[in-house]
């Protein structure tokens, strides 16, 4: 798939034996419940990573990250857009005749 350009994948998928419940708390809790209940979950390990506070910090700021990546560059999007609109002169708020005060048959009597 490299296409002879001798690059390889930009990734090292790890060996899913690295995790391990053991290492989540919170997923051992999960285990034991289920245990109780005379079930077990195969796939469990699967979400140990999501656990590894160290490598892929927390729930919370994952989220908080998800949601305000972009925030930085739209702000200043933002920022230019209202700059170069004033800069040019451009005015949404007038000239719309919407029947305050024109003359143009909008607002001449018909409340």
């Amino acid at each position: 798939m490299g296409h002879g350009h001798g690059h390889g994948p930009p990734y090292k998928v790890p060996d899913a034996s690295i995790y391990k419940v053991a290492d989540a708390p919170e997923l051992v809790e999960v285990e034991r419940a289920l245990a109780r209940r005379g079930l077990k979950d195969p796939w469990l390990r699967n979400e140990v990573w999501r656990y590894n506070v160290k490598q892929f910090s927390t729930h919370r700021s994952r989220l908080v990250t998800f949601l305000f990546k972009g925030f930085p560059l739209g702000f200043a999007a933002f920022v230019a857009t209202i700059g170069v609109e004033y800069a040019l002169g451009i005015d949404y708020h007038g000239g719309h005749g919407h029947g305050h005060g024109d003359e143009k048959g909008h607002g001449s009597g018909h409340h």
